[in-house]
């Protein structure tokens, strides 16, 4: 929130607690919406997709190809970061002297 107030701007306690309800309440009302599609498909586990998905159904639709874009790319760091622990670990087993 800081950054996009200006420098010598203040913001009251009770105003700071009335963001964090709203946030906390969009931020159920999306999850409430992709938990019903996960149950509606018969899965326990609600992801990214699914959040894109309800954001969409719930006319949030500006913030979809951001989201999209960030998921692809949270992806893609974490197979990238899951590549090379297996790497170090494979070098690792590898490099251990023979008994």
């Amino acid at each position: 929130m800081k950054k996009v107030l200006p420098n010598n701007a203040k913001v009251a306690k009770d105003g700071k607690e009335c963001i964090q309800e709203c946030v906390s309440e969009f931020i159920s009302f999306i999850t409430s919406e992709a938990s019903e599609r996960c149950l509606q498909e018969n899965r326990k586990t609600v992801n990214g997709d699914d959040i894109i998905w309800a954001m969409n159904a719930l006319g949030f639709d500006n913030y979809c190809e951001p989201m999209s874009i960030y998921l692809k790319k949270y992806r893609d760091s974490a197979k990238s970061d899951r590549a090379i622990s297996s790497a170090a670990a494979a070098s690792s087993s590898s490099s251990s002297p023979a008994v």
